[in-house]
C-alpha cells in the first residue's frame, strides 16, 4: 500500500473518531447541566479537547453559546465537529477507491449534517444535533467493518481510530476526575460527577453491569484505564492498536524502535498497574505522562509508515500533512 494512501485512511479514522468524541462530550455535558451536574461546565468540555487556550483567545466570556459555537463549527478551531468531518471527507476523497460506496455516502451525509447545522443547531437543539453526529460516526465504524475487506486499508483505519480513542479517554479522565476529587466521597454530587465521567466515555451501562450500582472514583478510574473488554478503555485501545500494527507491518513489528515496541511497553505498564498507587496527588502527572506516551506512539507510526512530505491540498475544506501532524499532537 502506498504511504500516502495509508496516511489518508489513518487520518480519516482519527478525524471521524475526534468528531464523535466532541459530539458525545457535548451531548453528555448538555444533559448533565439539565440534571444539575457538571461542575466543570462547558469549560471542562473544551479542556478535554485540548483547545482551551485557543478558546479563551477567541471568546472573552465563556458560556454555553460560546462553547457550542467553538465546538461545532468555529473556523479557527481545527477540532470542531465540522472541521473534523471536513478533513475526514477530504482524506476519504483522496483514497476513494479504498473505501466502500456505503462509507463514502455516509461520510458525505455526516458532513452535510454538520455544514447545514452551523446556523441552526444551537437554536433548534444542540443535544439532538450532537447525538446525530455521535451516532452517525459510530455507524461509520460499523459500515467499515461490514463493507470493507479486512486487509491493510481496514487495519490502518482501525489503528487511527484506537490511538485517537485512547488519547480521548485519557484526556476525559484527567479533566473529569479532577472535578470528582474536589468533592466528598459517597455524596450525591460526587455520584453525579462520576456518572458524567462514565457517560463521557460511553461507559455508564457497561460499568454498572461489571461493578453494580455502587460508584467509587477508584473503581471508575481503573475501569476506564484497565478494562480488557470495554472498547474505550485505554488498555483495550492499545491492545487493538498493537494487533492492527502486527497485521499491516508484521516485519516492522520486530524493530526495536518501531511503534510495536512502544505500544508493547506501554501495554505492559498498564497491564501491571496498581491504580491505587497512582490515585490522589500523583494521578494528574500519571495521566499527563500516559497521554505523552500515546502521542509518542502516534509520532512513531507517522515516522515509520508515512511519508509526511506529501502535502494534501490546503484550503477551506482541506489540510496539509504538516497540519495533520499538528493535529496528532493535540
Amino acid at each position: 500500500m502506498l504511504s500516502r494512501v495509508a496516511e489518508s485512511l489513518y487520518w480519516m479514522a482519527r478525524y471521524i473518531e475526534r468528531a464523535e468524541a466532541v459530539s458525545r462530550l457535548a451531548a453528555v455535558n448538555y444533559q448533565a447541566a439539565l440534571d444539575g451536574g457538571g461542575r466543570g461546565g462547558w469549560d471542562g468540555v473544551v479542556r478535554i479537547t485540548g483547545d482551551f487556550e485557543l478558546y479563551r483567545s477567541l471568546f472573552r466570556e465563556s458560556g454555553e453559546q460560546a462553547a457550542l459555537e467553538f465546538l461545532l463549527s468555529h473556523a479557527s478551531n481545527p477540532n470542531s465537529v465540522l472541521g473534523c468531518l471536513v478533513r475526514a471527507r477530504e482524506n476519504a476523497r483522496g483514497v476513494r477507491d479504498q473505501v466502500s460506496s456505503e462509507m463514502w455516502e455516509h461520510l458525505n451525509r455526516l458532513y452535510l449534517l454538520a455544514r447545514d447545522a452551523r446556523s441552526t443547531a444551537t437554536a433548534e437543539g444542540p443535544y439532538r444535533f450532537f447525538c446525530q453526529v455521535r451516532d452517525g460516526s459510530q455507524a461509520f465504524e460499523g459500515l467499515a467493518a461490514a463493507t470493507m475487506t479486512h486487509g491493510e486499508a481496514y487495519h490502518f483505519i482501525q489503528l487511527g481510530r484506537y490511538l485517537e480513542r485512547a488519547a480521548t479517554t485519557v484526556r476525559t479522565l484527567a479533566v473529569r476526575y479532577q472535578e470528582v476529587s474536589a468533592l466528598d466521597d459517597n455524596t450525591a454530587a460526587a455520584s453525579l460527577e462520576l456518572m458524567a465521567l462514565l457517560r463521557s466515555c460511553g461507559a455508564f451501562e457497561p460499568f454498572r453491569r461489571h461493578h453494580g450500582s455502587q460508584l467509587q472514583a477508584g473503581a471508575v478510574a481503573e475501569y476506564l484505564l484497565l478494562s480488557p473488554s470495554f472498547p474505550r478503555a485505554v488498555l483495550f485501545c492499545l491492545d487493538q492498536g498493537s494487533a492492527n500494527i502486527a497485521v499491516v507491518a508484521p516485519k516492522a513489528a520486530d524493530k526495536r524502535d518501531g511503534p510495536s515496541r512502544l505500544l508493547g511497553r506501554l501495554r505492559s505498564e498498564l497491564a501491571y498497574l496498581d491504580v491505587d498507587e497512582v490515585l490522589g496527588d500523583g494521578f494528574p502527572p500519571f495521566l499527563d505522562a500516559l497521554l505523552a506516551k500515546i502521542h509518542l506512539v502516534g509520532d512513531e507510526v507517522t515516522r515509520t509508515y508515512f511519508n509526511t512530505r506529501v502535502i494534501l491540498p490546503v484550503g477551506k475544506s482541506g489540510t496539509g500533512a504538516a497540519q495533520q501532524q499538528q493535529q496528532q499532537q493535540q
